[in-house]
């Protein structure tokens, strides 16, 4: 594997990275276009993967909030075509890592000494590297650890990198600049959060002991004696990744386990904790032949307002839509229908919400779900892909939906996408609320 001696710090260097990138994709662009004209019937895979290749590499290079993004969008299969969300998807644990001497160098800065001197062994060498840092194997006590470094400089640049991505986004995924920026507050407010591992160490702790009562879960210890705001340590946990986990062939009640121990933890964090572990992807999750499963990396954390839950939710019950008065309402507080609208607005998106939600909310709606039903997420995928192309959603004059709802939806969407992997068999425990009252009855 490639090994990474150094990471662009200041704004001049990261900048010209993603001006490489942006190169990079119009000489693809024009390579394409040369070709086609020798062949019309040319299709845009190559493209594709080619731009998927040079993006990937330069995000990589960078690490951090440019990577970040690039794992955020490897999640939505819907977005982007197959060749980025599967090259994305190396950012989830598969990224480069950096040299022995850069990682000596950042224990040397945050705990003054090195790492030979804090652990009995420590490998220089990473055994995984994502977007915010990599993790070591270490020894200490007859205790096998997992000690998480950050990459140098990331924490600085994540504004910095916001702004000079966007570009980028708009020109690749032909995102509407408008809805970009009124997202750019909480993207960044969480990037910065996942750069404090001191925030990260008291978020794990918290949690994982509120959620330690759920079955077929595990959690590793934390040690704040041999952390600080740039280097976390935990207890090493074995297992693998839902790619690899899925190659041994699991049996169907052993992945219906892991299935249910995955959304009973979202289930409690959402209804009763009010905050969740935000970052619904592989890479965060450890899963074991005897149906049991890790679960790692509480960097990203989103807290759910009152307001934003109450609403939100009360969607999810299935009597909500048959009732116009109060469905309107909710569409008016999370933002979906606006003051601005005229009456032929209001009534085509309330009519486009209330599909989108009735599909959504299709496992909350029944006792057991099938995730392994692909003909459901065809239709959800496909539902996205739509979306992309609906003319009034382009035009309108204001973005749609809460800004809280943006990682409350990558949540569910993150979790449903690993279920479907998993062709898990769930039971969709919820509170009695939520429950129609038909179903009730």
């Amino acid at each position: 594997m490639k090994i990474q001696t150094s990471v662009p710090t200041g704004k001049v260097a990261r900048a010209s990275q993603f001006m490489k990138a942006g190169v990079k994709v119009g000489g693809n662009y024009i390579k394409h276009y040369s070709k086609k004209l020798m062949d019309p019937s040319l299709s845009k895979d190559e493209l594709h993967q080619d731009n998927a290749a040079d993006i990937y590499d330069a995000l990589s290079e960078l690490k951090g909030s440019a990577l970040k993004m690039a794992q955020m969008l490897s999640m939505d299969r819907g977005l982007l075509p197959v060749a980025y969300s599967d090259k994305f998807t190396m950012a989830q644990y598969s990224a480069p890592p950096l040299s022995g001497p850069l990682v000596v160098k950042t224990f040397k800065t945050y705990f003054g000494k090195t790492p030979a001197q804090l652990f009995d062994t420590f490998s220089v060498e990473a055994v995984n590297a994502a977007s915010i840092g990599q993790v070591h194997q270490a020894w200490k006590d007859g205790k096998k650890l997992a000690v998480k470094v950050q990459y140098p400089g990331v924490a600085d640049a994540v504004s910095s990198d916001l702004k000079i991505a966007k570009p980028l986004a708009v020109r690749l995924l032909k995102l509407n600049e408008r809805d970009i920026d009124r997202y750019m507050g909480e993207v960044e407010s969480k990037l910065l959060e996942e750069t404090d591992y001191e925030l990260e160490l008291k978020r794990s702790i918290e949690i994982s002991e509120a959620c330690a009562h759920i079955p077929g879960l595990i959690f590793p210890k934390y040690y704040p004696e041999l952390s600080s705001k740039r280097i976390l340590t935990m207890d090493w946990l074995d297992g693998l990744h839902l790619k690899e986990f899925m190659k041994t062939n699991p049996s169907q009640d052993v992945r219906d386990q892991i299935g249910q121990a995955l959304w009973d933890f979202y289930d409690y964090q959402i209804h009763t904790l009010r905050q969740v572990h935000a970052d619904p992807h592989p890479g965060n999750f450890l899963m074991r032949a005897n149906g049991t499963m890790g679960v790692i990396d509480f960097g990203c954390v989103k807290v759910i307002p009152d307001f934003y839950y109450d609403n939100y939710f009360r969607l999810v019950n299935p009597d909500t839509l048959d009732d116009a008065t109060l469905t309107e309402e909710i569409f008016e507080n999370l933002e979906f229908i606006t003051d601005a609208d005229s009456p032929k607005e209001r009534q085509f998106f309330s009519d486009l919400f209330k599909d989108m939600t009735r599909m959504l909310a299709e496992p909350f709606a029944v006792d057991t779900f099938d995730f392994g039903d692909d003909a459901y997420f065809t239709k959800v995928y496909a539902f996205a892909e739509g979306l992309a192309n609906v003319q009034e959603l382009k035009n309108s004059k204001v973005a749609r939906g809460s800004q809280d709802g943006l990682y409350v939806n990558r949540t569910y969407y993150g979790l449903y996408a690993m279920l479907n992997e998993l062709k898990a068999r769930i039971v969709t425990t919820k509170p009695e609320w939520l429950r129609s009252a038909k179903e009730v009855a």
